[in-house]
């Protein structure tokens, strides 16, 4: 019956109200102060284009961008705005922030050798935010990344990893 000359009455409808919530998806979210060079990360290995500048909170929504491994392999990696102390008590947009982050697989945090603030002092915080937030998200696997390197002594490198008790 190509086009039938008939029709059936359908089923009463049904009417709800839905609030939909869109969460980033990514495989490595970078999670750090602002004004630590995510957003460069970002553009140096991937083909995302974010605004990039030298003060804080250049980035105000999370970008994405696809870094290519190889002929057929990529991943997506999110530069995920600053996070800032007492982030997960909704001060700042830091809790708009942390959701981004829980559709992530594995966190990147960036750590800034160069900045005023101490390096094993933004990761503790970092992790202490992500901790306060959800349970969860602090116990996903994740990587450091020591940005600025080349701006400090070798010395702070290795202070850091003795601090958090690293092995090199």
């Amino acid at each position: 019956n190509e086009r039938p000359t008939y029709a059936q009455p359908g089923l009463p409808g049904e009417t709800k109200e839905l609030r939909l919530e869109l969460k980033l998806i990514a495989d490595v979210g970078l999670v750090g102060f602002p004004n630590v060079g995510k957003s460069t990360i970002v553009s140096v290995v991937s083909n995302a284009k974010p605004q990039i500048a030298n003060y804080e909170f250049t980035t105000l929504t999370p970008k994405l961008g696809v870094v290519s491994v190889g002929d057929y392999d990529s991943f997506v990696m999110a530069d995920i705005p600053g996070i800032i102390e007492k982030a997960s008590e909704g001060k700042g947009l830091g809790l708009e922030f942390l959701k981004h982050i829980e559709r992530t697989k594995i966190i990147l945090y960036v750590i800034d050798l160069a900045s005023y603030r101490d390096p094993v002092y933004q990761f503790k915080t970092l992790q202490k935010e992500l901790k306060n937030y959800s349970e969860k998200l602090a116990s996903r696997d994740y990587a450091i990344a020591l940005n600025k390197v080349d701006a400090v002594d070798i010395k702070k490198v290795e202070e850091f990893f003795d601090k958090l008790g690293i092995e090199k």
